[in-house]
């Protein structure tokens, strides 16, 4: 809710740059060119390079991740598909990698229809399960996260580390901009993403 609702989506995706996002553009803002006069914010530009490393790294670490854990949910349905979790994984990978030469236009109209069922499952399939257990909504309310970091001190920032993988994706939202606008993805994000997760998040902790 913090880092992609308040960072990004309220306020980084305000930061534009004639209509492009991404941490280049972010940092192209806080350096303006100025020719045979040697900036003093320079060390923002080695920030900026940084960052795109991150972003790189992202690139790379979120696809696998997150295409290996929906095909793992094979193995939920019956073991005897074990050993096709890597290789179909693989093939799923690089089938992507291979159409992304299209455009964003051809991969928005194949994808897009796939999304919007996607997060309308993941909605509908929250709503059940909050429906046995309806208490389970107080989670959103800050102040538990509020007593869990004043009960266990640096510990409680150790362990949002390894749930950082819920909000990898924002910084390629931010860069994104430039593709489909700040409004569309404002849009998408308050109607239709956001309340999907929310309610699936809290469909899960149900049972918890």
């Amino acid at each position: 809710m913090v880092v992609v609702t308040v960072k990004y989506i309220v306020f980084i995706l305000r930061a534009d740059n004639h209509g492009e996002g991404g941490i280049l553009a972010l940092t192209a803002l806080a350096t303006p060119i100025r020719p045979l006069a040697p900036s003093p914010r320079r060390w923002l530009v080695l920030l900026g390079v940084f960052g795109a490393a991150l972003l790189y790294g992202d690139g790379i670490i979120t696809p696998a991740i997150s295409v290996l854990s929906a095909v793992e949910g094979l193995k939920v349905a019956t073991h005897v598909l074990d050993p096709f979790v890597i290789p179909l994984t693989v093939v799923i990978l690089v089938g992507l990698f291979l159409i992304q030469s299209r455009g964003t236009v051809s991969i928005g109209q194949l994808f897009g229809p796939v999304m919007l069922i996607w997060f309308a499952v993941l909605a509908l399939l929250g709503v059940v399960h909050i429906a046995q257990n309806p208490a389970v909504l107080a989670a959103l309310n800050p102040i538990y996260a509020l007593a869990f970091f004043r009960a266990s001190g640096w510990t409680g920032f150790l362990v949002l580390g390894t749930v950082f993988l819920a909000v990898t994706g924002g910084e390629a939202l931010y860069a994104d901009m430039g593709h489909f606008g700040r409004r569309p993805i404002r849009l998408a994000w308050f109607t239709l993403v956001l309340p999907a997760l929310l309610l699936n998040y809290l469909g899960r902790g149900r049972s918890y």
